[in-house]
């Protein structure tokens, strides 16, 4: 997602408080990346290098898995799965239509046909129960996406991975910490694909990404692929990409990265406050509340709610000073951008429905009480 869609809350006429404050994560730990970032430029290293080596490790070490392959973004994160993979022409990758346009647009750029599944209701994720039907003898890998900060229903999935012979590459770009009956999500399919994007929970100061795994020969293949192609510098043994992660990224990542669980904490205080102020004002029978199953926990990269005439409430919430942002207005089977795909409204319904009602909520660690109040106050005018 961009920085503007992320960041603010689009065409606001009044907007006493961003959707999210990088500003105040900033000043909280300015003296701690201040430092990283000297640390960096007395170095004078600024491609991969020690820092990016740490924060690898820390990665690994974070997700429990054995490596960790830092990149530019979690765009290339997943392209580089799917290089690795093989994916290319005539080959399909199955896949929900409820995402950023990344995880699709990863499949067509190697010019392989994304399959599109329609998402669960409650979770927003891909329905392990549509899934078997989309798999076919050209399906190379399958990608579902831990949408929102919550896990999608791995052991049905990898029960029909396993069974089919399917890899599993887990886009975890908005799940960092989040976890399946207490394995932490990209360690269960075959890797996992993050974004360190800034409005992330794990965000740097600009693009980066990472992929995660514990098989030791495909760990390898991502690290070449993503230099080029070559273990060494003029040696070029596949055909890969210039998609190297900066020193510098790395230096500030590893700073937070040691804040993320108490933010985690944060976000998911936030959302249990939005729930208990949401009852109390009769709302929690009018919208439809995020819900977190007891074997996940959810770190709310988006707090995001169903919503009853959403599009007028958007506009009441902005008068009111409250930012908000939909995630995501058009369903990629419904692009322009796939449109050869020969998709047609109706064809995904679930996906369709909840482009139509979502609205996503400041859930951002620092939120104050008075921020809190304003919210749902102002969505109870709205509706009472």
């Amino acid at each position: 997602m961009s920085a503007k869609t992320a960041i603010s809350s689009g065409n606001s006429s009044a907007q006493p408080f961003p959707f999210l404050d990088l500003k105040a994560q900033y000043q909280a730990i300015k003296s701690g990346i201040d430092a990283a970032t000297q640390r960096v430029m007395d170095s004078q290293h600024f491609i991969l290098g020690p820092e990016v080596e740490s924060l690898e490790k820390e990665i690994a070490a974070y997700c429990q898995c054995q490596f960790a392959i830092a990149c530019a973004s979690g765009s290339d994160a997943l392209l580089l799965a799917l290089m690795a993979l093989e994916v290319g022409p005539g080959d399909e990758v199955v896949t929900t239509p409820f995402t950023f346009v990344a995880t699709a647009g990863s499949i067509a750029r190697l010019r392989a046909r994304p399959m599109f599944v329609d998402i669960d209701a409650d979770t927003y994720n891909i329905d392990p129960r549509k899934l078997e039907t989309a798999i076919t003898p050209k399906t190379k890998a399958i990608i579902p996406v831990h949408l929102f900060g919550v896990a999608a229903d791995m052991d049905s999935i990898m029960k029909i991975a396993n069974e089919r012979g399917v890899p599993v590459v887990e886009d975890a770009a908005q799940a960092i910490g989040a976890r399946y009956q207490g394995q932490p999500v990209g360690s269960i399919g075959l890797c996992g694909c993050f974004s360190f994007f800034p409005s992330k929970n794990l965000g740097g100061a600009g693009d980066g990404g990472m992929l995660t795994t514990n098989d030791p020969t495909f760990a390898d293949k991502l690290r070449v692929l993503r230099n080029h192609g070559g273990h060494s510098k003029y040696e070029c043994e596949l055909v890969g990409m210039n998609s190297r992660l900066d020193a510098l990224q790395a230096a500030i990542l590893r700073v937070k990265l040691t804040y993320l669980d108490s933010w985690t904490e944060g976000r998911r205080r936030n959302a249990a406050r939005y729930r208990e102020l949401f009852r109390s004002h009769g709302l929690d029978q009018i919208l439809g509340l995020p819900r977190e199953s007891a074997n996940c926990t959810h770190v709310y990269n988006q707090y995001v709610v169903r919503a009853p005439k959403r599009d007028q409430l958007r506009a009441h919430l902005r008068d009111c000073g409250v930012p908000t942002e939909i995630y995501y207005p058009i369903p990629l089977h419904l692009q322009r951008a796939f449109a050869y795909l020969e998709y047609k409204p109706g064809d995904l319904p679930e996906a369709e429905r909840a482009s139509r009602e979502v609205l996503a909520l400041p859930v951002f660690p620092e939120l104050s009480a008075e921020q809190h109040d304003l919210v749902v106050a102002s969505i109870a005018k709205f509706y009472h």
